[in-house]
């Protein structure tokens, strides 16, 4: 799901926790919660209080999962952009140790702000 070579986007929308989360569940380790949530059509990310989890779901029935775990403990940097009037989309530039960057496009009234927030929280 993550190219870190192409700076790729994701137009992500709000998800409810509950309906996500346990697709991640067996990879939450003890002390770490899920707090948000956001997906595309398929594919979905969710924000735990220890990184940021990428689920690309991939073939025709939609079985196969690849799982990207990025550690806030590698974030160097990060900045956000909030929706404007004609461009509607609000974004998220992580910058990790040693991979790269990753742009997250939210749509739907995503509070990036609230984003940032928990990325600040977590990263510094």
């Amino acid at each position: 799901m993550i190219d870190f070579q192409k700076n790729a986007v994701f137009k992500l929308t709000p998800a409810r926790v509950e309906n996500v989360g346990p697709e991640v569940a067996p990879l939450i380790i003890p002390g770490e919660q899920i707090v948000l949530a956001f997906k595309t059509v398929r594919d979905f990310v969710v924000f735990t209080t220890k990184r940021l989890i990428a689920v690309n779901v991939q073939g025709m029935t939609g079985k196969k999962r690849d799982f990207t775990s990025l550690p806030y403990s590698k974030i160097q940097a990060f900045s956000i952009e909030t929706a404007g009037t004609f461009d509607l989309d609000a974004e998220l530039d992580l910058w990790f140790s040693g991979l790269g960057m990753v742009r997250l496009e939210f749509r739907g009234g995503a509070d990036i702000r609230q984003i940032g927030h928990l990325v600040a929280t977590h990263a510094l």
